[in-house]
C-alpha cells in the first residue's frame, strides 16, 4: 500500500488511528498493540501476500535466538552467528543469489540457472533493523523484549518499506509509555504539517521529475548535452524529493500515532562537501553503517590508512545495500574515493561555491547509480560532455509537460504569444527544475514544522497543498527506495 493512495488516505489511515485511539481509551493497551501490528501487516501484505510470510518468519527466527540467548541457552558467539546467518542469509538469497550466480556463469563459463527471484518489499530495512537488535543484544546494550513489544518495533507501518531504520531503544520505550496513548492534538497538527509536505514533495515534485527522467534513460541513445544536464538534474531532484517525501510522511505518521522516529534528512544539498552530505543524506543508513561496520572495523582508532580503508569499505557496502548490480558497486566505491579524499583535504571550499561542487559531484555520481548498466552510465557520461545541441531538449520536454493542469496555460503562450509547443513546453520544464532547485536550498520539513506551525496561514496552505497532492494521485507511481 502507498502513502501517495486513495485508499491509504481515506480508508487504512483514519481506520488505523481511530482503532488505535479507541482501544487505548478503553484501556486495552495490549489488544491496541496487537491491532497495530495487524494494521501493519495488512499495509505490508497489501503489495503482495506472500510477503507476509517471509516478514512473520523473519521476525520468529530473530526472536527465537534472542529468546535463547535470554534463557543462557546459547553463548554469545552462537547467538551472533545465527542472527547474521537469518538476516544476511535471508537479505542475500532474495537480493544477491542471481547476481551472484550471474557472475559465476560469467567468470567461469558456466550455466548455472537462475531463480529470477522477486525482491520482497523493504527487506533492506527490515533485515537492517533486526540486525541491529540482534548485534546488541549480543553486545548487552538491549533486552530482551517481549513478543508483542518486538513485533510492533519492527512492523509499526511507517517505516517498515523504506525507512527510516529505527532503532528498539528509540521505539518500544516509547510505546511501553502509557502516557503517549492519548491522542495528543499538537502531535497530530505536526505530523500533519510532516505529512502533508512529504507528500507535495512526491507526487507534485519527484512524479513529475520523474517522467523526464524515465523518458531520458529510456532514450539514452538520443540525448544530446544539454538534455542530459536536464535529466540528469531532473534525476537529482527527484531522488531527493522522493526519498525525503517519504521520510517526511513517515515521520509525520508516526507523530500522528505519538511516536517520535528519527530524522532522515537535513538539507543535504547544502553541504559543502560530499562527507558532510553523507551526513545529513539517509541519516539513519549512515548511523547504520558507522554503529555496526565502521566501528567494528575499528574506526578512527587504527592510524589514517586502516581509516580510510575502512570509509571505503562502507561506502562500497552502502552500494551494495542499494542494489545487486555492479552499477551500485561502481557508485559505492566511486563515493569512497570522494569522501576519502574529503577527509584528507585540509578543508571544506568555503560558502556558496563549496555547495555548488558538492552537489555537482554528487549529481555526476548519480549517472551510474541510476543507469541499468555500466556501459548505460558511460553513454550518458560521453553525451553530456560530447554531444552539443540536437534539438532533443524540445522533445524531451514536450513528453514531461504533457500535463491536463498545464493546458491552459500552454495554449495562452502557444496561440496567444504565437510561441511553439516545443519551446513552450521547455519553459515549463525550466520553471519546474527552478523551483527544485529553490526548494532544496530552503530548511527543511523538521525546521518548516517548528517555526511556523503557529502561523495562521499554515493550515490554509497545507490544505492546498494536500487538496492539489489529491487531485494528482492519478499519475501515482512507487517509491524509489521501494527497490531497495
Amino acid at each position: 500500500m502507498l502513502f501517495n493512495s486513495y485508499i491509504f488516505l481515506f480508508l487504512f489511515l483514519p481506520v488505523s488511528l481511530l482503532g488505535f485511539y479507541g482501544l487505548n481509551r478503553l484501556g486495552l493497551y495490549r489488544v491496541a498493540d496487537v491491532f497495530l501490528i495487524a494494521v501493519s501487516l495488512w499495509f505490508y501484505g497489501w503489495f503482495n501476500v506472500s510477503y507476509l510470510l517471509l516478514i512473520v518468519l523473519s521476525m520468529t527466527g530473530n526472536y527465537m535466538v534472542s529468546l535463547l540467548f535470554d534463557r543462557g541457552r546459547v553463548s554469545k558467539g552462537i547467538t551472533l552467528f545465527f542472527a547474521l546467518f537469518i538476516n544476511l542469509g535471508l537479505l542475500f538469497y532474495f537480493k544477491y543469489f542471481d547476481f551472484f550466480i550471474s557472475n559465476i556463469n560469467f567468470i567461469f563459463k558456466t550455466d548455472y540457472n537462475l531463480k529470477n527471484i522477486l525482491l520482497p518489499l523493504g527487506i533492506s530495512f527490515f533485515t537492517f533493523q533486526q540486525l541491529s537488535y540482534m548485534i546488541d543484544r549480543v553486545k548487552g546494550r538491549a533486552p530482551h523484549y517481549g513478543i508483542i513489544d518486538y513485533a510492533a518495533y519492527v512492523t509499526f507501518f511507517p517505516q517498515l518499506v523504506a525507512g527510516p531504520i529505527v532503532l528498539h531503544d528509540e521505539f518500544i520505550p516509547q510505546l511501553k509509555d502509557r502516557e503517549r496513548r492519548k491522542p495528543d492534538a499538537d502531535k497530530i497538527y505536526e505530523g500533519l504539517i510532516s505529512f502533508v509536505i512529504g507528500l507535495s514533495k512526491k507526487v507534485l515534485l519527484a512524479d513529475t521529475l520523474a517522467v523526464a527522467v524515465n523518458y531520458g534513460f529510456d532514450n539514452y541513445l538520443m540525448l544530446d548535452s544539454f538534455s542530459t544536464i536536464v535529466v540528469m538534474l531532473a534525476y537529482f531532484l527527484e531522488l531527493y524529493f522522493d526519498f525525503s517525501g517519504y521520510s517526511d510522511m513517515a515521520i509525520g505518521l508516526g507523530a500522528m500515532f505519538n511516536f517520535d522516529l528519527p530524522v532522515n534528512f537535513d538539507s543535504p544539498y547544502r553541504s559543502h562537501s560530499l562527507k558532510e552530505l553523507w551526513t545529513r543524506w539517509h541519516m539513519t543508513l549512515t548511523r547504520f553503517m558507522t554503529t555496526y561496520v565502521y566501528i567494528p572495523l575499528g574506526g578512527s582508532r587504527k592510524g589514517r590508512a586502516r581509516t580510510l580503508v575502512n570509509i571505503f569499505i562502507v561506502f562500497l557496502l552502502s552500494g551494495l545495500w542499494h542494489g545487486a548490480a555492479w552499477t551500485y558497486v561502481v557508485w559505492g566505491m566511486l563515493t569512497g574515493l570522494v569522501v576519502i579524499w574529503d577527509n584528507l583535504r585540509k578543508r571544506d571550499i568555503p560558502g556558496i561555491l563549496g555547495i555548488i561542487a558538492t552537489d555537482l559531484t554528487f549529481l555526476l555520481l548519480l549517472i551510474p547509480f541510476r543507469s541499468e548498466s555500466l556501459a548505460v552510465a558511460w553513454r550518458i557520461l560521453v553525451n553530456l560532455f560530447t554531444r552539443g545541441w540536437t534539438g532533443n531538449l524540445l522533445k524531451l520536454a514536450e513528453n514531461v509537460m504533457n500535463m491536463p493542469e498545464l493546458y491552459v496555460p500552454m495554449q495562452v503562450l502557444n496561440r496567444g504569444a504565437g510561441i511553439g509547443k516545443g519551446a513552450t513546453s521547455l519553459i515549463f520544464l525550466i520553471l519546474l527544475l527552478a523551483i527544485g532547485i529553490f526548494v532544496i536550498g530552503r530548511r527543511n520539513t523538521v525546521y518548516i514544522k517548528n517555526t511556523y506551525k503557529s502561523r495562521p496561514w499554515m493550515p490554509p496552505i497545507l490544505a492546498i497543498l494536500f487538496t492539489y497532492s489529491v487531485v494528482s494521485l492519478s499519475q501515482v507511481s512507487t517509491f524509489i527506495y521501494f527497490n531497495f
